[in-house]
């Protein structure tokens, strides 16, 4: 079978699959973005680099296609978490034990179960996956188990930030409010460099989220150099300054001399990656 016929038989399920993991590979792919792995280099890991994550991303394709398939059936959240569990041993064994996407496994999986639920019909094709999230999963969300070895939760117990259950249970604003805009913009200032605007997304993500990864990895001070830095990348024109590549570098390597990792902003940008395909296919579908 060659490729063309192999994806027109591809089922909706393995679709949302691949386009998560691919979004996934794409965030990775993406440089520079402060303190974290890419194909340029490992940021403030050593641990980890781009070929743990590309691995991790083919090992949780298919669990993708289980959570689309569980939101299609309007499966409840224990349902989805035993997903997410068997899905975050698969990573583990694809990485060696390296935790590349626990974060993601949940926000990005998460919205594989709205895209399931919406395409049902169990919700409406006008509403965002990220509302679909909030209002079938919300509460569940926020009262679920905690995994004692979270370093977001250890941050959020210290330092009182929301997390990513907060994140999730309001709808992902972050992707919605901050992410998707940045993409927009991105490709505004940078027409013709797709992985321009997803730098400008990670900047803008960092600039505004109070980041676990960073809390736990810097403290507040941590966070606050993170998000001034950011801030000012994009005050300066971001990726429509000249040069810009060279001034994110300097970021870069400014959160690599400090070993800071904004880990959440990574989740994130997938994730706003994701929503945004998504959001062109609707519109195709509706012309």
């Amino acid at each position: 079978m060659n490729a063309k016929a192999a994806l027109r038989t591809r089922s909706p399920a393995e679709d949302i699959a691949a386009l998560a993991a691919h979004s996934l590979r794409l965030e990775v792919r993406t440089w520079p973005k402060p303190g974290l792995v890419s194909h340029v280099d490992t940021g403030s890991h050593s641990d980890m680099d781009a070929g743990t994550f590309e691995r991790s991303a083919s090992a949780l394709q298919p669990f993708f296609a289980e959570l689309y398939e569980a939101g299609a059936r309007s499966g409840d959240m224990q349902a989805l978490r035993k997903i997410g569990l068997r899905a975050e041993c698969a990573m583990v064994g694809a990485t060696g034990g390296v935790n590349t996407h626990r974060g993601a496994i949940f926000g990005m999986g998460l919205l594989c179960a709205a895209a399931g639920l919406r395409d049902s019909g169990g919700a409406s094709a006008a509403t965002s996956l990220g509302d679909i999230v909030a209002r079938r999963w919300g509460r569940d969300i926020l009262g679920g188990p905690r995994p004692s070895d979270s370093h977001g939760e250890a941050a959020k117990r210290r330092y009182g930030a929301g997390g990513a259950r907060q994140e999730a249970a309001q709808g992902f604003a972050s992707v919605y409010d901050i992410g998707l805009p940045a993409l927009h913009e991105g490709a505004r200032l940078a027409p013709h460099d797709a992985q321009a605007a997803r730098v400008q997304c990670c900047f803008a993500l960092i600039a505004a989220l109070a980041d676990t990864n960073l809390l736990h990895r810097g403290g507040t001070e941590g966070l606050r150099f993170a998000q001034q830095s950011a801030q000012a990348f994009l005050a300066a024109g971001g990726v429509g300054q000249a040069r810009w590549r060279d001034a994110a570098e300097q970021v870069h390597r400014a959160f690599v001399a400090r070993r800071l990792s904004p880990g959440g902003a990574a989740d994130l940008l997938a994730m706003s990656v994701f929503a945004m395909a998504q959001e062109r296919g609707l519109r195709r579908q509706r012309a």
